[in-house]
């Protein structure tokens, strides 16, 4: 019944507008609106279209999976059924075909960069296949070998060999793209072959948890299955996002597309053109957000910047140009505004490249130098690092808290600073613990390590309880915890927290920033209130 009425009701909403206009502008009106010549829609896009449609490429892949023999049971029709005897039939051949191999394909877009056959499309795409072609609008089809992949930016690069060279595409400027500027999105949805659509720029660095350097653009171009790796253009012609994400309950476009930038993606398509792979910068950091907590206790006027919780030892900067505790506000001439752009502006720099990085230091900003490694070996770094810490010596940043700057998934670690002597030896302050913030500290001894099960390379002072619902516990904070450093000071002893905190208090902060390490090592930075 709905489905009638909704249009009827629709009807008569037309009716009744037309009515309106009759009586609003009288018959002499009507019939002057009626002789008046439409007005032109918008300016066409068909040149434009005409010129890129073949630039732009249909991509199948197939796979070659073997069958689960885990597959649960077969659909029955219900007995008596006139499909019954046809079900049965199916699914026993089915049965006998058991352990085999099927094909499995999938469809996709991209587009050509290059005369000479190189293509671009996602890494989603084509992730898995055993056998790649390439159709083209003319109907060529031609059979594609894999250059390079990468999985962070999900864009790889493929090459055909054509008889003649290929209408190309070039990559236009995306930075200089604006909200609300106009788009054309071209791909294969569906299957259907070279489809265009037209939209705006409705968002941009958008973060879709995608990957570690997420950046998209975001656009109410209708995007649907099998338009991923095709191209976004400009009103120029020219590339500025790859076609990779959709927000959709339905798998359908509702006007919520994402691509790749073309900043970002430039980059790591010549990367992949020359070496086949990427080779990105690496500043062997770990970091987390600066909150609007921690941004006050470092006197900070906005939250911004990210804080260096670790330094990977054996990385770039490990010669002591950064440390723990700064925030970095700037790198290459790019401001950090927040966490997540210091990763994508480190790794689209070059391997080798010496960059100045402000950094907000003791409560004041300047500027150090660093030479920038290659993240790709970052890994052994990590792994030297496991070995340190093994060996004692060494604080692991919380995975939990912080974020490695260039790898976030990664757990990597810090020495701990230089000069800093253990406390091993009790005193009698261990035995009368002092209250701070709602927490009861105490000197980290022998017997207080194997209590908490502390290892000996952390050193601080133990937290040994937190007050229940104080400001403290809220942050996180519990026992066996060890305060390493407040506001960037070590601390030796409960009356030098004490100290401290009460300093900052009369210069008027609010919050007091504490270097955190767990018991295992684990290292976070948390800004405890002090109000």
């Amino acid at each position: 019944m709905a489905p009638t009425t909704r249009p009827t009701f629709r009807r008569s909403l037309a009716l009744l507008a037309g009515a309106a206009l009759l009586a609003n502008t009288g018959f002499t009106g009507l019939v002057h609106a009626q002789g008046t010549p439409p007005m032109n829609g918008p300016a066409s896009v068909a040149d434009l279209a005409q010129g890129l449609l073949n630039a732009v490429v249909n991509i199948s892949t197939s796979q070659n999976v073997k069958d689960d023999e885990g597959v649960g049971p077969a659909p029955r029709a219900p007995d008596g059924s006139p499909f019954q005897e046809f079900f049965n039939d199916f699914f026993n051949k089915q049965k006998g075909n058991k352990g085999g191999n099927h094909n499995v394909n999938s469809l996709g877009s991209g587009f050509v960069i290059d005369p000479q056959g190189y293509i671009v499309t996602n890494n989603h795409v084509i992730e898995g296949a055993d056998d790649i072609e390439v159709n083209f609008a003319d109907g060529t089809k031609l059979k594609a070998k894999l250059i390079g992949t990468d999985t962070k930016t999900d864009l790889s690069v493929l090459k055909v060999e054509p008889k003649a060279p290929l209408t190309a595409v070039k990559f236009g400027d995306s930075s200089v793209m604006r909200i609300g500027d106009w788009v054309m999105a071209i791909g294969n949805p569906f299957g259907f072959g070279g489809s265009v659509t037209v939209g705006i720029i409705s968002g941009r660095g958008r973060n879709i948890n995608a990957g570690p350097y997420d950046n998209f653009i975001q656009t109410d171009a209708a995007i649907n299955k099998g338009n991923s790796g095709g191209p976004l253009f400009n009103m120029k012609g020219e590339v500025i996002g790859i076609n990779t994400a959709i927000i959709s309950p339905s798998g359908g476009s509702i006007g919520i597309g994402f691509s790749v930038p073309s900043e970002l993606a430039a980059g790591v398509v010549e990367q992949l053109r020359e070496f086949g792979e990427t080779r990105r910068g690496w500043l062997g950091v770990r970091i987390q957000p600066v909150t609007d907590d921690i941004a006050d206790s470092l006197g900070l006027s906005s939250a911004k910047g990210a804080l260096v919780a670790g330094v990977i030892k054996g990385g770039p900067v490990d010669d002591g140009s950064i440390k723990a505790g700064d925030v970095i506000l700037k790198f290459d001439g790019k401001p950090v505004n927040e966490m997540r752009d210091l990763p994508r502006v480190v790794a689209e720099s070059p391997v080798g490249k010496e960059v100045d990085v402000v950094v907000l230091r003791d409560g004041k900003e300047q500027t150090v130098k660093v030479k920038l490694g290659r993240l790709e070996d970052s890994d052994q770094a990590a792994s030297n690092d496991a070995e340190t810490n093994n060996k004692g010596g060494v604080i692991n940043p919380d995975p939990d808290e912080n974020q490695d700057m260039d790898e976030p998934d990664d757990q990597q670690s810090q020495p701990m600073p230089d000069g800093k002597g253990k406390s091993d030896q009790a005193t009698p302050d261990a035995a009368n613990p002092k209250n701070v913030l709602g927490l009861s500290l105490s000197v980290l001894s022998a017997e207080t390590r194997k209590t908490f099960g502390i290892a000996e390379s952390v050193d601080g002072v133990l937290v040994a309880e937190v007050a229940p619902g104080s400001l403290a516990a809220e942050k996180g904070l519990k026992p066996g915890d060890v305060i390493v450093e407040v506001a960037q000071e070590f601390m030796r002893s409960p009356e030098a927290v004490a100290a401290k905190v009460q300093s900052l208090k009369q210069e008027g902060r609010r919050n007091a920033q504490m270097m955190i390490a767990s018991a295992n090592g684990d290292l976070r930075f948390v800004a405890v209130p002090m109000e």
